[in-house]
């Protein structure tokens, strides 16, 4: 009788425990401060010129600010840093983040409906200059204060309207 009343026990635990542990990562998968690089936008935010470092540089500022980030670029954006097409997998490597953090746009199809359609569905901000005038009906959120991160180079060094 002890025997089985300590087996039920210690299932009860084991069920307990993976229960907290479950919960625990599924609420903290939902405190994650979410936020969208437009990555074809900061490319070129230094010099305005195609370069994938300012892309690197905002996931770093981003990242030291408790940010998760995920990355969309245009279709050509592997044409314009490297002359030739790179998908997600690449662009993963590139910037040392899950490749489920980066999305190429098909070809054909703005980056921009994407990157609002997530912002809205993830309640994030957006990293970018674009100010998104020609989405602006269909999303009108474009045009409420915050929901843009800026950004510029000064002096070598990343400026961003980050509060």
């Amino acid at each position: 009788m002890n025997d089985t009343l300590l087996v039920v026990a210690a299932i009860a635990l084991f069920i307990i425990f993976f229960g907290l542990l479950w919960f625990a990562r599924k609420r903290s998968a939902k405190a994650r401060k979410w936020v969208l690089v437009d990555g074809s936008n900061v490319m070129h935010w230094h010099n305005n010129t195609p370069n994938i470092q300012p892309v690197k540089d905002v996931l770093k500022l981003l990242k030291s600010r408790g940010f998760t980030a995920i990355v969309m670029f245009d279709a050509n954006a592997g044409y314009e840093l490297f002359g030739k097409y790179k998908h997600d997998d690449a662009f993963s490597k590139l910037l040392g983040l899950p490749e489920k953090h980066i999305m190429v746009v098909p070809k054909g199809t703005p980056a921009d409906p994407f990157l609002l359609s997530a912002a809205r569905k993830q309640r994030a901000q957006i990293v970018t200059n674009d100010r998104f005038r020609d989405w602006a009906v269909k999303f009108p959120e474009v045009q409420e204060h915050g929901l843009l991160i800026t950004g510029w180079y000064r002096d070598g060094r990343l400026h961003t309207s980050l509060q």
